[in-house]
Order: structure tokens, then sequence, then C-alpha cells
């Protein structure tokens, strides 16, 4: 028995040893991914993309029920870098949201345009708009609220 166990540590120990061929690990490097790297390092010391809004709620007071409310959000990169709203997540289906799809250059202000339909939606009503975006926090939320008046029958 002892002779079996011996017998393998010094199989595992030669797999092992043959197994780390240092001098190929140089070969192995993507050109691509190394310059990706470089560019996401700089873009790294530039900081995170940081996000500014004209105001992060929006109250549409009293509607009826089955009013379509729109309204528009402003946001502004007031970073160094561009900003990228990869996301946005509504809580429900009422809500739809459009955002700018194309990164927002240093200094320049888009628009979030977002639809709240009210049908089978009464009394008061407050929904989320989660933006996911490469900023330090990575989720900006945007509120919808007021109150909505069942419609008469």
């Amino acid at each position: 028995m002892k002779k079996i166990a011996i017998l393998v540590c010094f199989l595992v120990s030669g797999l092992v040893l043959t197994s780390c061929d240092n001098g190929k690990a140089a070969a192995k490097i993507n050109a691509d991914n190394l310059e990706n790297a470089k560019n996401r390092d700089v873009e790294i010391k530039n900081g995170a993309a940081l996000i500014a809004f004209d105001r992060s709620v929006h109250d549409f007071g009293t509607v009826t029920e089955g009013d379509v409310v729109e309204t528009v959000f402003k946001v502004t990169n007031s970073g160094k870098t561009d900003l990228i709203i990869t996301d946005a997540q509504v809580t429900c289906g009422c809500t739809v949201p459009v955002w700018p799809k194309a990164p927002i250059k240093p200094g320049q202000t888009e628009d979030i345009k977002v639809k709240f339909n009210t049908s089978g939606k009464t009394n008061r009503q407050q929904k989320n708009i989660t933006l996911i975006t490469n900023t330090e926090s990575g989720r900006e939320i945007l509120t919808l609220k007021g109150m909505v008046s069942p419609k008469e029958n």
C-alpha cells in the first residue's frame, strides 16, 4: 500500500511540473485584449462618468384614469468620460422609458422620455425608473408620482 501511495505522489508531482511550462505563457496573450485593457485603464484614470439631472422626480399632479402622462428628464454628463446608459428598468409595463443608446459625451445633455399609462392604476401612484449606468453607483433612479382619479362610468 505504501508503494502505491509513493508511486501516485511521484506521478502527480511529474504531471504538475510538466504542466507548468512558463516558456509559452507570453504566446497566449491576446493582443486585442491587451489593447482593450490599456484603453479601459486610461478611461478609469479619467474617473467614473458623472450624471446630473434637471430633476429626478416628476409630479404629474391629478389626472383621470386612462390618461397617458408623458415627461422628459434632461440628463447631462458632468464627468470627464463618456456616460453610458445600458438599461432603464421599470417595475411594471405601464411605464415606458426611452433613453439615449449612444454614449453621452462630457458636457453633453440628452433626453430621457417617459410615458405612464394610467389605465387600471387609480389613487396615489409612484413609479421608479432605474437607469443602469457606468457611474460610480452604477444605478440612478428617476421617479414619476401623482394622483389618478377613477374614471366615471
